[in-house]
């Protein structure tokens, strides 16, 4: 071989060692992060044990969240919000407050109770009405303030509503630690399905189902017979009206294809979870449902929650559609209900108010037939005219611009014009106003009434987490209420770069004292190999270092993970390699 073969020979030789000592490095520094996160979680929980007894407290709405749980309290005029999430732009925040809202005064009350449940979000709730009322809560996630690190809880917790008390429920055999999943109230079983955990270097997503007794407080595993649901969270999972059973659509996942390159998937797909037999003798069994009518395009993050009559109630979502280097979602803000009796999908049509002259002049043309009921929209959907989508934009506190949409009926729409020539403004039906387009809001149903609160949507790089609180009578279907505004000025957002400074010296700091021995004699002996690479320059910040040095580490990287490997997933990699070495040179 010459000596231009060995040099090449020793160049990717040299590649591969430093790419391993980087992963190396990496893994490690995951595990110190794992332990400070549990540390953080410890912290939040003594400043929490300081709660000695029940306040009460009238206050504005909650701030701006997502992936909370929004429940309706079984005997009062209430909705009782927990928990939840909020991303800036550069800090992820993690909640454990608890919130009531009562329906018919439009007021919200702050309670802090004692001992409550460690700050999560993607968890799940459920109402039960025994012993006063109470609150389930199950698992759950906790994310490190720089949204790399999670922890999965795996605890059941349960408020009991009449005494204003939490209480753990610390019993053997709970499923294991997870997100994202779907819990519902089954006859007296608590049904977890589904979720995933996500560590710092692997994920895995679930559909095992489990059961947890009301009556005597234990869990099991169950092991239904048929073809189950392929591994998924967040999907919709509802009980069937006769109890004997659960509907499972939908859901997100991924999976590591080829070089490690993550593919998520949207699932459509709807089965049933059927029990058969007495308790003692309690079969299940999974079944594929193949529903009619207008099923909803795919989408994950979808908010969900049982309607009157048996119907089930799936609101907005996203579509995210991935390019080589862009990740674009298509937000959505329709409303679908899906008829557990007939199994059977169909879009909510809303009708509008509309004045006596109108429905004297419309007559039949209107649709006298099954006015009132969501059925009868559903017949005349497909003939009426499509909503006419109205522009309006809200200007934050920054300077940002907000595009929300807002939607007028077709029908309504369709006879402006001549509503406008005959009566002027008498008898004109206002604007209707929805949601804007939205994922991983809160939604619950109290009285026949949808109750929808917050969730986010995206524009470009930058996120927007809302506060605002909706309402819409499913008896009537005619409009969305608007309970609480969203407030532009709640609106933070912060650059990923504006102020990474600070963070970067602290990241230097901690990098100076958390190597260990190993990592030393490590240092020692590989010091030659090290003086290869670019060197820092003195008050080099990361980005510049990064920027100047890119294309020296992305060759590194893609001497070690070949000529097959994406040119994304190949970058990815060398940025990570210039931060490491740029840190271990502080």
């Amino acid at each position: 071989m010459g000596k231009k073969g060995k040099k090449e020979q020793k160049k990717v030789k040299g590649a591969e060692k430093t790419a391993a000592k980087m992963d190396k490095k990496i893994s490690k520094r995951s595990k110190r992060e794992e332990e400070d996160l549990a540390a953080l979680i410890a912290e939040f929980q003594s400043l929490d044990a300081k709660k000695t007894t029940v306040v009460e407290t009238a206050c504005p709405p909650p701030s701006p969240r997502l992936n909370a749980s929004l429940s309706a309290h079984p005997d009062k005029d209430e909705l009782i919000l927990f928990g939840g999430e909020f991303f800036n732009g550069k800090k992820t925040y993690l909640y454990n407050d608890l919130f009531f809202y009562n329906t018919k005064k439009n007021t919200w009350v702050k309670s802090d109770i004692p001992n409550p449940p460690p700050r999560r979000c993607a968890h799940q709730a459920v109402v039960v009405p025994q012993a006063g009322g109470q609150l389930w809560l199950f698992g759950g996630e906790f994310a490190s303030p720089d949204g790399e690190q999670f922890y999965h809880y795996k605890d059941l917790w349960v408020l009991h509503l009449s005494t204003n008390t939490w209480e753990q429920i610390k019993v053997p055999g709970a499923p294991s630690g997870r997100s994202g999943h779907r819990m519902v109230l089954s006859k007296r079983q608590l049904l977890v399905f589904g979720g995933f955990h996500e560590s710092a270097r692997d994920f895995i997503y679930y559909n095992d189902v489990h059961a947890f007794s009301l009556d005597s407080f234990t869990w099991s595993r169950l092991s239904p017979s048929g073809t189950s649901p392929s591994p998924r969270s967040a999907c919709q999972m509802t009980s069937t009206p006769d109890g004997s059973g659960v509907i499972i659509y939908g859901g997100y996942s991924k999976v590591k294809a080829k070089k490690d390159v993550e593919k998520g998937t949207i699932h459509s797909d709807m089965f049933l979870l059927k029990r058969d037999g007495k308790e003692e003798q309690e079969k299940w069994l999974w079944s594929r449902v193949s529903p009619s009518g207008s099923k909803p395009p795919a989408r994950s993050g979808f908010s969900l929650a049982v309607g009157p009559t048996g119907r089930a109630l799936l609101f907005g979502g996203v579509c995210d559609e991935e390019e080589d280097e862009t990740l674009e979602g298509d937000f959505y803000n329709d409303l679908y209900l899906y008829d557990i009796n007939k199994h059977r999908w169909f879009p909510a049509q809303l009708k509008g108010c509309k004045s006596e002259k109108k429905k004297r002049r419309r007559g039949k043309k209107g649709g006298e037939t099954g006015e009132g009921s969501v059925e009868g929209q559903e017949e005349e959907g497909a003939a009426a005219q499509g909503p006419v989508e109205v522009i309006k934009e809200i200007v934050t506190e920054d300077g940002t611009v907000m595009t929300i949409k807002e939607i007028i009926p077709g029908t309504q729409a369709e006879e402006e014009s001549e509503e406008e020539e005959e009566e002027g403004e008498e008898g004109a039906s206002a604007i209707l106003v929805e949601p804007c387009a939205r994922s991983s809001a809160m939604a619950t149903v109290k009285y026949g009434k949808l109750y929808l609160y917050g969730g986010m949507f995206e524009v470009g790089d930058r996120q927007f987490t809302l506060n605002d609180l909706y309402c819409l009578d499913l008896h009537k279907m005619d409009q969305w209420e608007v309970l609480v505004e969203m407030d532009p000025k709640t609106q933070e957002w912060l650059d990923d770069w504006s102020d990474s400074e600070d963070d970067e010296e602290e990241d230097e700091e901690e990098a100076k004292g958390g190597d260990d021995e190993e990592e030393e004699s490590e240092e020692e002996s590989d010091k030659q190999d090290e003086e290869d690479h670019p060197p820092v320059q003195p008050g080099e910040a990361l980005e510049d270092f990064q920027s100047r040095t890119e294309q020296y580490w992305v060759g590194q990287a893609r001497a070690n993970m070949g000529p097959e490997a994406k040119d994304t997933k190949v970058q990815k990699v060398g940025i990570a390699m210039a931060k490491v070495f740029y840190e271990d040179q502080q």
